[in-house]
């Protein structure tokens, strides 16, 4: 088994080695970013999904659309999600991220009465029992807002008061936004969550949705701020059809944390779980020539945070901040299925490390051109391999 050290005694927040022993595999939380790929491509505010597919009208959570990009020969296919089993090959394996996603916004009041919103991004404290949580601006009929670095409350000492009782007191800084803080709370946490708790929402979903509406049909395991969203297309009848065709599919955990589209920050730690037996099976897939596919940028870390160099991927669990970029490389993974993000987000990097930034370029403009929805709600692309 690999597992990923918690933080040392010089440090206060989840912290990991990987298995080839660079530690994070690139910049870790609270350094300084690796950068953003930079995409030269500009996305209207219209083209952010402003609510679930099924509730666009006249369509299903599979209906949503899938741009498909071969890394061999630069190619683009304008599909439906629903066209995924005749794309892939029989043999080939998805892996998919179980993860639930939890109501992890919390209402709150500062000292003065102000409410203020608390977003919960770390569902696992550290061993030193501290979370990250995020403080945002409540905007009456809107999703809450990020305060200003100068406008923001936060300070170490400050007490918030949540439902029933419970209090959030913030502890020391993490980045500009994020804040490790100790809860205080009467019940569990993921019980706690259940009665008192709403998904994160940002501003260009038009309204707060039930937490049914960010989990996927895979998800097993709590534990997720946000949702895994490049799963949230897959419905039964897919993954009946998948099967159908000898596409296999097997599991892992990474719990995401807040991402914040508003600050394109490097990622930060998470913790994840790959068992043994997808371990085993992605080994066996490569060896007789099948594609391994994550559905998720979450699935590409946790698969590459389990993997020796030469790729060998085996038992693994704990906290990872593997960054991955163009220059590092994907070991374990072949393609991805993915949603559309921001033309500026440090996601793009490991995008890149898959496809190409040609083919990547390609998609997005094409996405663009095309009309494709953005974000949690939206679109998906799958990134194949050369060859494919």
């Amino acid at each position: 088994m690999t597992a990923l050290a918690e933080p040392g005694p010089g440090t206060l927040g989840p912290g990991g080695t990987g298995p080839d022993g660079t530690g994070s595999g690139g910049t870790g939380p609270g350094g300084t970013s690796p950068g953003a790929l930079g995409l030269d491509v500009a996305v209207p505010p219209e083209l952010s999904a402003r609510e679930p597919a099924e509730a666009r009208g006249g369509t299903t959570r599979d209906g949503v659309r899938m741009l498909v990009g071969h890394r061999a020969g630069g190619t683009v296919e304008h599909r439906r999600f629903t066209d995924l089993p005749e794309v892939l090959r029989p043999g080939d394996l998805l892996v998919v991220n179980n993860s639930a996603t939890l109501p992890a916004a919390l209402a709150g009041r500062l000292p003065d009465g102000t409410p203020v919103a608390l977003h919960l991004s770390s569902a696992r404290p550290d061993r030193r029992g501290a979370f990250l949580v995020e403080l945002r601006r409540v905007i009456p009929g809107a999703a809450a807002a990020p305060y200003a670095p100068e406008a923001s409350p936060a300070r170490p000492g400050l007490r918030v008061e949540l439902p029933a009782g419970a209090a959030a007191e913030l502890v020391a800084p993490f980045t500009a936004r994020l804040w490790y803080a100790r809860l205080d709370l009467p019940a569990p946490l993921p019980a706690y969550l259940d009665h008192h708790g709403k998904a994160i929402r940002y501003g260009y979903v038009d309204r707060d949705w039930p937490i049914e509406a960010y989990r996927t049909v895979f998800a097993t395991v709590p534990g997720s701020s946000e949702m895994p969203s490049a799963a949230r297309p897959f419905t039964a009848e897919v993954v009946a059809r998948l099967a159908g065709r000898g596409v296999l599919v097997a599991p892992v955990t990474l719990h995401t944390g807040v991402a914040s589209p508003e600050a394109h920050e490097a990622p930060y730690a998470e913790w994840f779980h790959v068992p043994d037996t997808t371990a085993r099976l992605v080994g066996h897939v490569r060896a007789g020539g099948g594609r391994v596919i994550a559905v998720g940028t979450t699935v590409v870390r946790a698969l590459e945070s389990a993997a020796d160099p030469d790729g060998t991927v085996h038992r693994a669990d704990g906290w990872t901040e593997l960054v991955i970029t163009p220059e590092r490389g994907v070991r374990a993974v072949d393609g991805l299925l993915t949603g559309w993000h921001e033309p500026r987000a440090s996601h793009l990097l490991m995008l890149a490390a898959v496809a190409g930034r040609p083919l990547l370029e390609r998609c997005y403009a094409e996405a663009v051109r095309h009309r494709y929805l953005w974000h949690e709600f939206g679109d998906v692309n799958l990134l194949l391999p050369a060859g494919s």
